[in-house]
């Protein structure tokens, strides 16, 4: 039997609350989405690339947005030490080469980070301020790392809706 990735059901996001739901739900609503794009494809048509000269793909999408999710809200925010799974100083677009990736352990991956990214920010307030990771030292707030991550969604999930319509067809939110 040829695997396939999950079906998700979305939940539509909140559209009346505290800023705090408005925002979760939104970013929930992406990270969804973006899952949606992927949902009923075998592993090779995830690796498939949108097209020539681009790399890009469905599961390099997901790999990469594993890595960002770990980057902002553990790394950056909360302060942990993270092990990236695909980023290496030597390779690091490795979450975009996807040639002998393991969709079905990528997925899992992505709903483990995602898991703990949630963890991160649980309880602690849109306005505590955290100095970012890196040469730049830059103050940024839990607040801002919301709004960045719905609109790193966003834009990816444009690229994920031409790569879907490209593999089979569909399109559609």
């Amino acid at each position: 039997m040829t695997w396939r990735a999950p079906e998700i059901v979305r939940t539509n996001e909140s559209t009346v609350g505290d800023e705090r739901t408005v925002v979760e739900s939104w970013l929930d609503y992406h990270r969804q989405t973006l899952l949606m794009k992927c949902a009923g494809l075998t592993a090779e048509q995830l690796r498939t690339a949108s097209v020539e000269p681009s790399a890009l793909t469905l599961l390099g999408l997901v790999r990469h947005m594993t890595e960002v999710e770990a980057w902002w809200f553990r790394e950056n925010f909360a302060g942990q030490r993270v092990d990236y799974p695909y980023f290496t100083p030597e390779n690091p677009d490795a979450d975009h080469d996807v040639s002998t990736a393991d969709a079905e352990a990528d997925l899992a991956t992505y709903h483990h980070e995602v898991e703990l990214a949630r963890a991160a920010a649980a309880g602690r307030s849109l306005d505590e301020t955290f100095i970012e990771v890196g040469p730049k030292k830059r103050t940024f707030n839990l607040r801002w790392v919301y709004v960045h991550m719905i609109e790193e969604y966003a834009r990816h999930n444009g690229h994920a809706d031409l790569i879907r319509e490209r593999i089979d067809g569909v399109t559609g939110d």
